[in-house]
């Protein structure tokens, strides 16, 4: 089993997410913070909702990407406010992050 720990993240993509590819809605977004380019990060986009998605959805996601949540690890959730350049007014963020190990030595 591979001792490898990173970091997985979610938030509510308001505008739509811009990778993979360009959505007009908004969506959930999750992605393994890893070396390297942003844009080779592992990334999984759910379909257009605002509804948070539930743990098993999450953990769905994870797996598809080739992680699984560290032993302990659980969803720790923060506030932010949106960024003052967006063309609508500013909004709370919520952002999930938990600590995440590749689901066997060599993944990812």
């Amino acid at each position: 089993m591979s001792r490898q720990i990173f970091g997985a993240q979610m938030s509510l993509r308001c505008c739509g997410p811009t990778f993979p590819a360009r959505a007009a809605a908004p969506c959930w977004q999750l992605y393994v913070a890893m070396t390297g380019l942003v844009s080779e990060w592992p990334t999984y986009t759910w379909p257009a909702s605002t509804e948070i998605p539930t743990v098993g959805q999450r953990r769905d996601a994870l797996t598809e990407l080739g992680f699984t949540p560290a032993e302990d690890a659980e969803w720790e959730w923060t506030e932010h406010t949106g960024p003052d350049y967006h063309p609508h007014p500013v909004r709370v963020l919520l952002l999930g992050a938990v600590k995440v190990r590749p689901l066997r030595a060599g993944a990812a």
